[in-house]
């Protein structure tokens, strides 16, 4: 009678599950700071040509690539830690959260990489401008930091040029009021000129007065040429201080 196979088995065991987990976040969120970082420095820039675009997408898709690897690689360690009955609660909670943190910096990735694609290869359409994102996050101190982009659409082979003109519309001791941006910002007290080929950002801080509630903000992006219609939009400020606006806003 031969002898029976010797059975082996592997046990998989996780130590200190706080380490990995940080770890684990840390190195998604580190990579994903560290492209954010150097795009925000290269979008801030107008006046590219088609070939460092090109370059700027090809890396912001390798990013998004490894962004990608991470997260599948997080979620099946979280699979092993939901197997795993002797790992803390406190540890799965916290892999969580920074899943979720890494999905969503993955899902604003995406949606600037098809902003780029959107300038390297352009619909050969009639040439327009549009307002790519208007922002405003709190600044701790009563005010807020703003960001408007303006972009062109269509066929960008040339610069296009004008103003741009912000107003914020609220009530301030109970009367309707509108108030220009250049009367609460240091940085629209000149005229906001714009001239670009593919896009610009317009940035600062503003401060409202105490008495006056926000309901609105109405950018007008006005081109010199009459060939180019000019935009005009308004955007709820509740949207814009819940995390802005892509393309989204209602026309006057």
């Amino acid at each position: 009678m031969s002898p029976k196979p010797l059975e082996t088995r592997l046990l998989v065991t996780v130590q200190r599950p706080q380490l990995w987990v940080a770890a684990f976040g840390a190195a998604v969120l580190l990579i994903l700071a560290g492209f954010w970082m150097s795009y925000e420095y290269g979008r801030s820039v107008a006046g590219y040509d088609a070939g460092l675009f090109e370059q700027e997408r090809a890396a912001l898709q390798q990013e998004l690539d490894q962004a990608n690897a991470k997260i599948a690689e997080m979620q099946h360690q979280a699979a092993m830690l939901e197997r795993n009955s002797k790992i803390d609660v406190d540890a799965s909670k916290q892999l969580k959260t920074s899943l979720d943190e890494a999905q969503s910096e993955v899902l604003k990735l995406k949606k600037e990489l098809a902003f780029y694609k959107s300038i390297v290869t352009p619909e050969q359409t009639k040439r327009a401008v549009a307002i790519q994102t208007i922002q405003l996050d709190a600044d701790g101190e009563g005010g807020y930091n703003y960001r408007i982009m303006v972009s062109q659409r269509g066929r960008n082979d040339r610069f296009v040029r004008g103003i741009l003109q912000v107003g914020i519309k609220g009530s301030q001791d109970g009367v309707e009021t509108v108030i220009p941006l250049k009367n609460v910002s240091k940085q629209a007290k000149k005229k906001l000129k714009f001239g670009f080929k593919y896009f610009q950002n317009f940035e600062g801080k503003l401060k409202l007065p105490a008495n006056f509630q926000p309901e609105s903000m109405r950018v007008q992006v006005k081109p010199s040429s009459k060939k180019i219609d000019a935009v005009d939009e308004t955007f709820a400020w509740s949207d814009l201080t819940a995390g802005g606006k892509q393309n989204v806003g209602q026309k006057n």
